[in-house]
């Protein structure tokens, strides 16, 4: 179930915020209320999960009683012990996330090393390989459809498991209590990743109020309209673009299904995330920020301190600082960013475009941290240091955006190429995708908080005298331009589901 989609908004959504306020009336003590809200957002989350694939309940149902019976068994007074039941429970979590994201990978692998083994046509091997082609040498072998937001899940419940080992916050003994934190319906398939610390207070101590509600609602309006207005519409451009193969598209059609899908992909997740963090509002709970304004960033370094924040966090805690972080010697500072994003790439996906997008940011990132870095410092053009910085975002996004190698590269080439190949431009633009195109280029900075503290700023000074048209009367705008969107058009898609 989508949370840009007319069954989330008209019917899941009210029924499930009526429910819960209701029991705030119940004639019952705190401590029962908060115990039946719990179990009424628990059961709304299933639920929601549930509408995507009833089958897949098994593995959130999995993930949550192996990590709560962990969290008992990792901290005992014999050291020895908790690392052993540690690493089981993080093998059983990986184990699992292997099963459903990488299998289909390896079985391809297998597959083509079958092939060359036999004819020895290693060129066509190696590029089925690459291209994740099947030769059917395990034709009874079927591909394991992905569970949607498994990765999220399993990288929030392991969170807990390290935490309570390390013994950064206390085990947590009510199942409903812990089953909520993994599968609360805001965070659940899309993230932001919530680390157990982050939420294990609020899960018993939360307090709801009007003030928090509204905000909520204004943060889910407006990352819905992210998603609907600007994020669907770059999405039609560029599919229509990688759809129609990408040999002989020319540089300029490259250049805008390229455009295209860096913006969508930002307002997608982004509007996810906003409409996530807002919806945990209107509940009570206050999720992090999980994106800031990437795309003004001037180095690779501040565009991943700007993007997923909330992955980033998590790699940072779970496998950097536990690596030694940078308080290193340089080759093994090195060998730990190199592992990060390589563990970051393989996160995103089983194909080898996601590995390639990984390690060819932790070069980037290496490099940076060698010499680059201090260049960009210097440099006293900064746009030039922008310019830098989005072109390899522009070309990693290709590669991420590809469905193999080859094509990742086809497309890369075509960026060089002349004119605009077998398809016109005009073609592919309306003047409302142009708009939008524009508005998307703009939002991505924060212009719009700029405008909003300047309006604020001058009506502190002249009381009285609005200089911007309400914020409310804005937000209600968007929300009643997205309801006609999704009343007229059928193209809704989620990239972030897919991981």
């Amino acid at each position: 179930m989508l949370f840009s989609s007319m069954l989330f908004l008209w019917v899941f959504l009210p029924i499930v915020i009526a429910g819960y306020y209701l029991i705030h009336f119940l004639p019952i003590s705190k401590e029962n209320k908060i115990l039946f809200k719990n179990s009424f957002l628990l059961l709304g989350s299933l639920i929601f999960y549930g509408s995507g694939g009833f089958a897949y309940l098994g593995c959130l149902f999995f993930v949550i009683l192996v990590d709560f019976g962990a969290g008992f068994l990792v901290c005992g007074e014999n050291e020895k012990k908790n690392r052993v039941f540690l690493t089981l429970a993080i093998i059983s979590n990986l184990g699992l996330l292997f099963v459903f994201k990488y299998l289909n990978l390896v079985v391809r692998i297998i597959e083509n090393l079958i092939l060359f083994i036999q004819t020895g046509k290693f060129g066509e091997a190696f590029s089925n390989m690459l291209a994740m082609e099947r030769t059917g040498s395990f034709s009874a072998y079927r591909d394991i459809v992905l569970p949607i937001g498994i990765s999220f899940y399993i990288f929030q419940a392991i969170s807990y498991v390290v935490d309570v080992y390390r013994k950064k916050v206390p085990v947590q003994k009510s199942i409903f209590n812990f089953a909520l934190y993994v599968s609360f319906f805001p965070q659940l398939i899309a993230g932001p990743i919530v680390q157990y610390g982050d939420i294990n207070e609020q899960l018993t101590e939360r307090k709801e109020s009007v003030p928090l509600f509204s905000q909520g609602i204004t943060r889910f309006i407006f990352g819905l309209a992210k998603k609907v207005i600007i994020a669907n519409t770059m999405g039609e451009i560029a599919d229509k673009i990688w759809d129609n193969g990408v040999t002989g598209i020319g540089a300029y059609v490259a250049w805008l299904g390229a455009i295209c899908y860096t913006l969508q992909i930002y307002y997608d997740f982004s509007g996810y995330s906003d409409m996530a963090i807002g919806l945990g509002k209107m509940f009570g709970f206050e999720f992090k920020e999980n994106f800031n304004y990437p795309y003004i960033s001037l180095s690779v370094q501040e565009f991943w301190r700007r993007w997923h924040i909330s992955l980033s966090s998590w790699f940072r805690d779970y496998v950097y600082i536990p690596l030694g972080g940078s308080r290193v010697s340089k080759g093994k500072l090195y060998r730990n960013i190199f592992i990060v994003f390589l563990l970051t790439g393989v996160w995103h996906g089983a194909n080898f475009t996601f590995i390639t997008w990984g390690l060819g940011y932790a070069v980037l990132l290496i490099l940076e941290r060698m010499f680059l870095g201090d260049l960009l410092k210097k440099n006293p053009v900064k746009p030039v240091n922008w310019i830098y910085t989005m072109f390899i975002t522009i070309i990693g996004w290709i590669i991420f955006r590809s469905t193999g190698i080859t094509q990742a590269f086809t497309y890369i080439g075509q960026l060089f190429s002349k004119g605009d190949g077998m398809t016109p431009l005009v073609s592919l633009l309306s003047m409302r995708s142009v708009i939008i195109l524009i508005l998307g280029c703009i939002l991505a900075t924060p212009v719009y908080p700029w405008i909003l503290s300047l309006a604020k700023k001058k009506e502190a000074e002249k009381p009285g005298k609005p200089y911007l048209i309400s914020e409310t009367v804005i937000q209600y705008a968007f929300l009643l331009i997205c309801i006609v969107l999704l009343i007229s058009e059928t193209y809704n898609p989620f990239i972030y589901f897919q991981f």
